[in-house]
């Protein structure tokens, strides 16, 4: 079987592929794989674009372990399969009068992929999914299946909300989630310039906000979204269907084809999307306010900076483009998070800013996003693990505190690396 992510830029022929319905399926998998001498890694939707779920040896294929195990509307508690998409789970939660306090702009990830990788959304004082993690249930490399919380194994359950796969295989995941409530969504485009100068004042005015640039122009789209007692006041259908998938994804999609054919139309074609750009305010479920259909495939590498240096690192990344001749059609997108606890959070111990680049699936992206990685040197930026980045062990180290906190757990949990590949050798040494 030969296995490709969602943006074909990392393939793998594994020696077998294995569906588990059960943690003791998985422990019984993970128990053959140390007697046939092969290692082994699960696997979500295949939305990372790094090599961290790729592997040579057994893959564990959660498709079939993907339920909704409880959800507590006394308590909000949720504890989802390993394998269950972040968009079941919403619609799951929402029957249970429930949601969780913060999402990524994209729900296709399952929720084991999205909880190794450190995914995030934006929020002024709303971290992402490892600050939404009450407790977490692993197989490890010995085949024992083991519970970790705030007061069981704490040193696993602040290493493992974060894991990137290294420490055991996630079977379930225990959510903190809470009553159901509503986003009232404002959209609308500013001067790049004046979104940077009032960029504090942004984030500390709504609860979360982020803004997208396109390169080769000067504007911005901000959005800012809040919670909202207000009677919901959802997006037509007709206008939902225009604005984001007929402009969003196929329109964009047409126009991303015709820059990869002619570079060099790249900057006016942004120019005139720029233009197009319009206001737009509703109010809908918290779900259907955070994400958004993606269906224009790209190759992506984000990094969290220091929240306070984002102006001056963004006035720079702004200039590369024209500088080194670089033709980019896709926007790049800035969020917030606070800080958290979790050991190798891209967040850990620091309010932080995130700033994403992308190239169009099939398009050259190293002179871009080489240049681009270069400016987050100076200011300790921390790749996102699921993103495509250069770094390696002895770099990371420096920009995480806890990094030998992290790596001297995994040592004790699988020191033959059962978990291991070519990714996790070089960003863990």
């Amino acid at each position: 079987m030969e296995w490709s992510n969602w943006a074909g830029n990392q393939l793998m022929e594994p020696v077998r592929v294995v569906r588990p319905r059960s943690a003791d399926e998985i422990a019984a998998a993970v128990k053959q794989a140390e007697a046939d001498g092969l290692r082994v890694k699960p696997i979500g939707s295949g939305h990372s674009f790094t090599a961290i779920g790729l592997t040579d040896g057994v893959l564990l294929d959660l498709s079939s372990y993907a339920g909704l195990v409880s959800a507590d509307p006394a308590t909000g508690l949720v504890t989802a399969q390993a394998g269950l998409p972040l968009h079941r789970l919403n619609a799951l939660l929402a029957e249970a009068g429930l949601g969780l306090t913060n999402m990524g702009d994209i729900d296709v990830q399952t929720v084991s992929g999205a909880v190794s990788t450190g995914t995030h959304g934006t929020g002024r004082d709303s971290a992402g999914f490892a600050a939404q993690i009450a407790a977490l249930e692993l197989v490890l490399a010995d085949g024992s299946v083991v519970s970790c919380s705030r007061t069981e194994r704490p040193e696993l359950f602040a290493a493992a909300r974060v894991g990137l796969g290294a420490l055991g295989v996630i079977s379930t995941v225990t959510f903190q989630a809470e009553q159901a409530f509503a986003l009232e969504a404002d959209e609308r485009p500013m001067p790049l310039d004046d979104v940077l100068d009032g960029f504090f004042e942004l984030v500390a005015a709504n609860d979360h906000f982020e803004f997208y640039w396109f390169p080769h122009t000067d504007v911005a789209l901000t959005k800012r979204n809040n919670r909202t007692d207000a009677e919901l006041r959802p997006l037509t259908r007709a206008r939902a269907y225009v604005d984001d998938e007929l402009l969003s994804n196929g329109v964009f999609g047409l126009t991303c084809r015709l820059g990869s054919r002619m570079p060099a139309l790249i900057p006016r074609i942004n120019k005139l999307a720029a233009r197009a750009l319009t206001a737009r305010t509703y109010i809908d479920a918290a779900p259907k306010v955070f994400t958004s259909p993606r269906r224009v495939r790209f190759c992506e590498m984000e990094y969290a900076v220091p929240r306070a240096v984002l102006p001056e690192v963004f006035r720079q990344l702004r200039t590369l483009p024209e500088r080194f001749g670089l033709n980019v059609s896709f926007p790049v997108e800035v969020r917030v998070a606070p800080a958290d606890d979790v050991t190798l959070s891209t967040a850990s111990d620091r309010e932080s800013a995130y700033i994403a680049v992308h190239m169009v699936k099939g398009t050259p992206y190293d002179p871009y996003f080489r240049e681009v990685e270069k400016l987050y040197q100076d200011v300790g930026g921390r790749p996102h693990w699921g993103k495509l980045h250069s770094l390696g062990a002895e770099q990371l180290r420096d920009r995480y505190p806890r990094f030998d906190e992290f790596t001297t757990l995994r040592d004790a949990l699988d020191p033959d690396r059962r978990f291991g590949n070519a990714y996790l050798e070089r960003v863990l040494g």
